[in-house]
């Protein structure tokens, strides 16, 4: 199995808590080294185990904001 290296660089928000302490996180997170990234994904309480997520460049993100501003004025 091949390790992924991240470091998270930024908390941003915290979107959710489970019972068990996992949470749904925003963060700026570095992937292998590479430059951070806006990413949304679960994270368990140490920060050791992850769930399935979405990393969005900063284009995708302003655009994801834009959408998300347009559809809460509807």
């Amino acid at each position: 199995m091949v390790d992924i290296k991240y470091e998270i660089t930024k908390h941003i928000a915290t979107l959710s808590t489970t019972e068990h302490g996992w949470t749904v996180e925003l963060n700026l997170v570095s992937w292998n080294e590479h430059l951070p990234k806006l990413d949304i994904r679960s994270w368990s309480p140490s920060h050791e185990r992850m769930g399935k997520g979405v990393t969005l460049s900063d284009e995708e993100g302003d655009k994801l904001v834009t959408s998300l501003q347009a559809y809460l004025q509807n």
